[in-house]
């Protein structure tokens, strides 16, 4: 069991990361900014939710909105970002079939089928299969 109101050490005194976490617990309410003695990433992410913690109603709407504006900004690139990779990989798609076909039409046209055949067999146009 710990009680914070006992917990006295200095910023010097501190030896173990539990030190740290104590001294951060007590002190959190009265810090204007994470001490460099404490410059870890996971008290430097909780430094940060108790700065949340300390904002006026107004200044919390705000930060809120912020947030909401920036999750949403993120919603709309992701979004953007996935159609254009279902739009890619249609068109990759496309392009595949177009290049088969024109593969199989020319191997058909090489064996003397009747041009108008290929070209309904492939869903080439006649000109198309003429140029092969």
């Amino acid at each position: 069991m710990i009680s914070l109101p006992l917990f006295n050490k200095q910023p010097e005194e501190l030896k173990t990361v539990m030190d740290q976490w104590l001294y951060l617990l007590k002190h959190l309410s009265t810090m204007d900014r994470l001490p460099t003695f404490l410059d870890k990433r996971i008290f430097g992410l909780i430094f940060e939710i108790g700065e949340i913690g300390k904002l006026t109603e107004e200044e919390l709407m705000s930060y809120e909105a912020s947030l909401k504006h920036k999750r949403d900004a993120e919603s709309v690139f992701n979004s953007a970002k996935k159609s254009g990779e279902a739009l890619g990989h249609a068109k990759g798609l496309a392009e595949g079939e177009r290049k088969k076909a024109l593969e199989t039409a020319k191997a058909f046209k090489e064996m003397g089928l009747p041009i108008a055949d290929i070209a309904k067999g492939t869903g080439l146009s006649v000109e198309e299969v003429e140029k092969l």
